[in-house]
């Protein structure tokens, strides 16, 4: 059995889940499973055994794999960090955010690989495109405003890098933004001040999964019809459908929240094409122009290779690709399975935004600091040193 324990953030709630997932015995590995139909079966539970960073760090340069001293090495060094419990000034904003620490992240062994990204070679996501550094480099000046007054910026937290501590609360403070928001930020005017996760709101693609969640998937395959299920994230799994008619993508007006599917058959590999994104939607910045070409392929009786190559012109200087493999698990002992709910985001962000109009009324009749003097945005939660980080 693989307990999953989930770091909740913004909410006061730690939720435990317990997924049983059980690899396929010797004698179910045997010959190249097909449909009824003929077509590759790719169908059951699926999930990456291993840990490996999206960017590979780049003191291993070009090098594509861990030796196995390297690897022993590096699962000595993370173990080291469960159950580390830093406190810091009690009663300080850090000490009461702080109060989960790396037990409640899940911990699977190093992987091979020095990263997901296989290409550009050097294992890390290309250079921002110039409007993409101006985009982000805004929004970047933008959220450090808004914690300019708080303890944060004060104690040069990492998370006021590049900020300054201004005791006065920021004139920006109600600012509307340019385009639609996806993160934190240290206000609560609205629910959509709020992030996509804290809102509840599923995940998107591609997902490569989280140090709480991991990354999983359930492939259900119909003549003519692909759905996929991820279970990921704090209960904001999501179930996408591949269209496999062979009719063309959507119109452009048309956007939705995964994109739109389109998939076929190249040998023994799913090919889908995905467009059409909503501007709502944020994988590292892509939005809209966000394509995705995802590769499928069943590599032997347990394994399965999922590649994915990223495109977006307005983001990226050129596209990029990542794979990771799945290791099937067994059908029958994972007959039960317990659908994700992200329960404590419905009824926490309410409580958030009510928090808010409380400290505002406070501060008006003068019983209270000013709202914008603390950090209700910063995620302090399982912050260690991470020998993978790039």
């Amino acid at each position: 059995m693989r307990t999953r324990l989930f770091a909740v953030t913004g909410v006061a709630v730690v939720m435990a889940a317990a997924t049983v997932l059980v690899r396929l015995g010797p004698a179910e590995a045997k010959g190249a499973p097909r449909t009824a139909w003929g077509d590759p079966d790719l169908q059951g539970i699926w999930t990456d055994e291993v840990d490996t960073p999206l960017q590979r760090p780049a003191r291993y340069g070009t090098r594509e794999f861990f030796t196995d001293d390297e690897r022993a090495d590096l699962d000595q060094q993370r173990v080291a960090l469960l159950g580390r419990d830093r406190r810091v000034e009690r009663g300080s904003e850090l000490d009461v955010a702080g109060a989960y620490n790396s037990v409640f992240m899940s911990m699977k062994r190093t992987g091979r690989r020095t990263s997901l990204i296989v290409d550009p070679p050097d294992g890390r996501v290309p250079p921002l495109a110039a409007d993409a550094r101006q985009r982000a480099a805004a929004d970047r000046e933008f959220r450090l405003a808004l914690l300019q007054a708080t303890e944060t910026c004060k104690d040069n937290s990492p998370a006021c890098a590049g900020g300054t501590y201004i005791p006065s609360p920021s004139p920006r403070h109600d600012e509307a933004l340019s385009r639609y928001n996806t993160q934190r930020m240290n206000r609560h005017n609205g629910p959509e001040d709020g992030s996509l996760s804290d809102r509840c709101l599923s995940g998107g693609i591609p997902e490569f999964g989280t140090a709480y969640g991991g990354s999983f998937r359930r492939i259900v395959q119909t003549q003519g019809g692909v759905s996929i299920f991820y279970d990921v994230g704090q209960g904001q799994g999501f179930q996408r459908t591949i269209v496999m008619n062979g009719t063309p993508h959507l119109p452009a007006r048309v956007r939705q929240w995964l994109g739109d599917s389109r998939g076929h058959w190249e040998g023994d590999t799913l090919v889908i094409d995905v467009t059409n994104f909503s501007p709502k939607s944020d994988f590292m910045g892509a939005r809209e122009n966000l394509h995705l070409v995802e590769r499928w392929t069943r590599t032997g009786p347990g394994t399965l290779e999922y590649a994915v190559t990223i495109e977006d012109p307005t983001v990226w200087t050129r596209p990029w690709t990542v794979k990771e493999e799945f290791t099937r698990q067994s059908d029958k002992e994972n007959r039960i399975y317990y659908e994700p709910r992200c329960h404590e985001g419905n009824y926490g962000f309410p409580s958030l935004l009510l928090s808010a109009r409380l400290a505002e009324k406070a501060y008006a009749q003068g019983r209270g600091p000013h709202p914008a003097t603390k950090d209700n945005a910063t995620d302090f939660v399982g912050v260690e040193e991470n020998p993978l980080a790039p």
